[in-house]
């Protein structure tokens, strides 16, 4: 059975088991998070179910694994013949979920 979610602006396709980073969520390691923005649910041997836009009663469980931040972007600009250079960097925050139960309501 797999799920396709909406967390953080952005959709997943999880399935039981999967690990994925999604934007930061709150929450130290270890703590369990119910994911309610189920935009689809189906799977071999199961009728596929399509929200419009959600699925109600339906919800994805997961476990958080880490919070981390991702690699680091770098930033340049540059204005041509006016000695103008800026460069900064920036690490978004991240959170590693662990997929543990698919219920489709």
């Amino acid at each position: 059975m797999f799920a396709v979610i909406r967390t953080g602006g952005k959709q997943y396709r999880v399935a039981k088991d999967d690990v994925i980073k999604v934007e930061k969520l709150g929450g130290e390691a270890g703590d369990k998070v119910d994911l309610t923005d189920v935009l689809m649910v189906g799977g071999e041997g199961t009728d596929t179910k399509v929200g419009a836009p959600l699925i109600s009663g339906a919800s994805v469980k997961a476990e958080i694994v880490e919070q981390g931040r991702s690699r680091k972007i770098t930033v340049f600009k540059k204005k041509r013949r006016h000695n103008y250079r800026r460069t900064a960097g920036h690490r978004q925050h991240e959170t590693l979920l662990k997929i543990t139960d698919i219920a489709a309501g």
